[in-house]
């Protein structure tokens, strides 16, 4: 078995030095191939509100510059368990959506074609179908675990189709995705209307709320997700404006009464030994961001999904 290239030696290189890739991981092209992949998706034209998230995948890279080779959460030492490397970036078309979903699928596709399980970096969430639909074509149908603000199931934006906030409506009425197992975690906030939960609920959702997560605690809703996916193969996409603003303020559309960084890593750590295939981070804008809070409470959560992918059997 070949030994995994890891990151850089930080007693060696100092942290603020060296590659500046994902936790100073090898490239893609360094290794040849990889077991798991991160890649940027610098693409925000989906978005409603606040653009910048195409400054998302640069500006995670450089927090994440500080995470260490071990997890003691999880017990592992992911970039020794599996060969991880950064693919560097899907360059996509910043003015044609429709252009832009083409070729993240086939990116996507490319990447993945040799079993390689991806952990990309937005951009915003319109990200999320191409690459639900890649996955899904070699996974089947799949179960998604959606922690985010927002619904992200509405069905036009504008009139247009394909938007931050219609990945998943998109993603059911293609059939990509097992709607017996879905689910949004930490939504909140006004809504365009009651209809917005009845058209979700009709789609196959079931949802916690942020405020549901503070009532019942970590170790119930994670059971509660765990029951709803079953052994299906899982795709977890994070919407980082899942946080509330004062763990998250450098994205797009900020909500308050969010979770705290903290709930959702352990959230995310329950779900250990879970189907994972593939993941999400997005909506990261570095232009409102202070501090690098928003950046460094991502690097963490893509770091996490990395470990949860490492430690597959």
């Amino acid at each position: 078995m070949t030994v995994p290239r890891g990151p850089v030696d930080s007693s060696r290189v100092p942290r603020f030095a060296g590659p500046a890739t994902f936790a100073r991981l090898p490239r893609l092209d360094e290794v040849g191939r990889t077991d798991i992949a991160v890649v940027g998706v610098p693409f925000d034209t989906g978005v409603s509100y606040r653009p910048g998230a195409r400054f998302g995948p640069a500006a995670v890279r450089e927090a994440s510059r500080l995470l260490r080779p071990y997890h003691p959460g999880l017990d592992i030492s992911p970039f020794s368990a599996r060969q991880v490397a950064d693919a560097g970036d899907i360059a996509c078309n910043p003015y044609d959506i429709d252009q832009a979903v083409e070729t993240i699928e086939e990116a996507a596709d490319a990447l993945t074609a040799d079993g390689t399980a991806l952990v990309a970096v937005g951009g915003d969430h319109t990200i999320a179908l191409p690459l639900l639909r890649a996955a899904a074509r070699r996974h089947g149908p799949l179960a998604l675990l959606h922690f985010d603000a927002h619904l992200d199931t509405w069905d036009t934006y504008f009139g247009a189709e394909y938007t931050h906030g219609t990945p998943f409506r998109r993603a059911v009425e293609e059939g990509i995705l097992d709607t017996e197992a879905l689910g949004h975690v930490g939504t909140r906030g006004p809504l365009y209307g009651k209809s917005d939960l009845d058209d979700d609920k009709r789609l196959g959702f079931g949802v916690v709320t942020s405020a549901d997560v503070m009532r019942r605690g970590i170790d119930e809703t994670v059971d509660a997700l765990r029951r709803r996916i079953g052994d299906r193969p899982l795709y977890v996409s994070v919407d980082i404006d899942v946080l509330d603003p004062a763990h998250a303020p450098g994205t797009g559309t900020p909500e308050a009464g969010g979770m705290t960084s903290r709930e959702l890593l352990e959230i995310l750590r329950g779900l250990a030994g879970c189907r994972l295939i593939g993941a999400d981070v997005v909506e990261v804008a570095p232009a409102y961001d202070h501090a690098e809070i928003t950046s460094i409470a991502a690097s963490h959560v893509a770091y996490d999904l990395i470990s949860l992918l490492a430690s597959r059997e």
